[in-house]
């Protein structure tokens, strides 16, 4: 609503939207924080932009395999619907592709996994490669 609210679902409001945000959190991590953002992000090189403004290893890259059908059931905004019919254009997934990432650190089958399942799968990444012990 603040950061961002000026952008819409074009290719190049989509890069511009995660520009921003890696930004942001590159402040917030030179600040000493955890950061922790979710997003769509489309296209592999803002995804490799983003990961150029952190230090090594502070950018997970986490990809939630989940299938289209699965997004549109659980849509709360009505937005597939919209690009569906025709209302919303340059829509990721239906007009507009995903480029699925090539080395994630991570996979979350979020499509076939509760939340909980997915939580945990991130906190053991994180346990496993001593980013902090076990909780």
């Amino acid at each position: 609503r603040g950061l961002c609210n000026d952008l819409g679902f074009t290719n190049e409001d989509r890069a511009e939207n995660i520009r921003r945000i890696g930004e942001v959190s590159a402040l917030m991590m030179d600040a000493g924080l955890i950061v922790i953002a979710a997003f769509i992000s489309p296209f592999r090189r803002d995804r490799r932009i983003v990961r150029k403004l952190v230090a090594d290893r502070d950018f997970i890259e986490i990809y939630c395999n989940t299938p289209l059908d699965i997004c549109e059931m659980r849509d709360a905004k009505g937005l597939y619907k919209k690009a569906r019919s025709g209302k919303l254009s340059e829509f990721t997934g239906i007009t507009s592709p995903y480029e699925i990432p090539k080395n994630p650190e991570i996979i979350l089958n979020s499509g076939e996994l509760n939340v909980e399942k997915c939580v945990e799968q991130i906190i053991n990444y994180l346990v496993d490669n001593n980013y902090f012990s076990s909780i």
